[in-house]
């Protein structure tokens, strides 16, 4: 995997650190965030949307990004829309 360092949440602490990188390998974008609270979790778990089963599928994880990194995830989206357009 050939993970690309976009951003990491300017407020971080010792202990907190949300991070936004690209998988260039896989054209991907990946996120390490805060775990949400049971209740917006359940909040998420419940939503549906038309075609889709309730709730989150195994493998997948709800995760909360400040908005102040908003930027970083702008330009992670470019990062990955340039390496999607590679061969």
């Amino acid at each position: 995997m050939s993970l690309l360092f976009v951003g990491i949440d300017p407020n971080t602490g010792d202990h907190e650190s949300p991070t936004v990188w690209v998988d260039q390998d896989n054209r991907e974008l990946v996120f390490q965030g805060w775990k949400p609270g049971p209740e917006l979790e359940a909040e998420a778990a419940a939503f549906t949307v038309p075609g889709h089963a309730v709730g989150i599928p195994e493998g997948e994880a709800v995760i909360r990004i400040p908005a102040r990194m908003v930027h970083m995830i702008r330009e992670a989206c470019d990062a990955v829309e340039r390496a999607a357009q590679l061969p």
